[in-house]
């Protein structure tokens, strides 16, 4: 039995689970200026899977690495959501 397929699924559906809160904090915390630290860390990811020689890591790894790219695009979507009420905005009197 070959289970790589089921491990990568796996990861890639926790990745896509964890990625969703991180996003919705982030923009509630820090707004689109922390765009940047998720390319950073796409960037980091990327040349990790390059590096790594086990095809399962690599390839999580390389998950992890396009989840943060796409986080960046869902961080402008999160700042939409919040203004049109979907989402609760961070008070500024606190």
């Amino acid at each position: 039995m070959n289970f790589t397929g089921l491990i990568i699924g796996a990861a890639t559906f926790l990745t896509i689970g964890i990625f969703h809160p991180i996003v919705i904090k982030a923009e509630y915390h820090l707004g689109t200026k922390c765009w940047w630290m998720f390319a950073i860390a796409g960037m980091l990811f990327v040349g990790a899977s390059l590096w790594v020689e086990s095809f399962i890591v690599s390839t999580i790894l390389g998950v992890i690495a396009f989840s943060s790219f796409w986080s960046i695009l869902e961080l402008f979507q999160q700042k939409k959501r919040v203004e049109k009420g979907w989402f609760p905005k961070k008070s500024v009197n606190r």
